[in-house]
């Protein structure tokens, strides 16, 4: 039976207690240390940002639906003029771990579709890579990667 609507699911185990993964999300200047080049602002309830992306000409804006510290995160984004649901759930480990997933939805399983499954959810992974890097280690595997993009 074929799905009618695709949905991305991503999820990686950070080796850092939870507030810091949470505040390493919300915080645009922390942010702009893995993810993005700028953030307008810190992501809370109802907040209306703007991210700009190192690889790309164009800004996202971001529409913060909830945040529930330490635990949840969920903001709507455009990709090709419809609106995207993307929720960021983190799980404290009994380790002091956290646990990350990520899930952004939906399209239309057709093939523009696929192609944003393939893209973004190649995006998300990234995105988690250079969150566990800029988290546990300082490092920022964004910085230059993606410069191939602009030439």
């Amino acid at each position: 039976m074929e799905t009618a609507q695709l949905e991305i699911k991503a999820a990686i185990q950070i080796l850092k207690p939870v507030d810091e993964v949470f505040e390493a999300i919300v915080d645009p200047g922390r942010m702009s240390g893995y993810f993005i080049a700028f953030g307008s602002g810190r992501m809370e309830d109802g907040a209306r940002l703007t991210w700009k992306f190192p690889e790309f000409e164009e800004e996202s804006l971001i529409r913060v639906v909830k945040v529930e510290t330490n635990k949840y995160i969920s903001f709507y984004w455009q990709i090709e003029g419809k609106d995207l649901l993307v929720e960021i759930q983190l799980t404290s480990l009994k380790e002091g771990y956290t646990l990350v997933r990520v899930t952004e939805k939906e399209m239309e399983n057709n093939p523009a579709g696929i192609n944003w499954l393939k893209g973004n959810t190649e995006g998300w992974a990234n995105f988690l890579a250079c969150l566990k890097a800029y988290i546990e280690y300082g490092i920022n595997l964004r910085k230059g990667a993606f410069d191939f993009m602009k030439a």
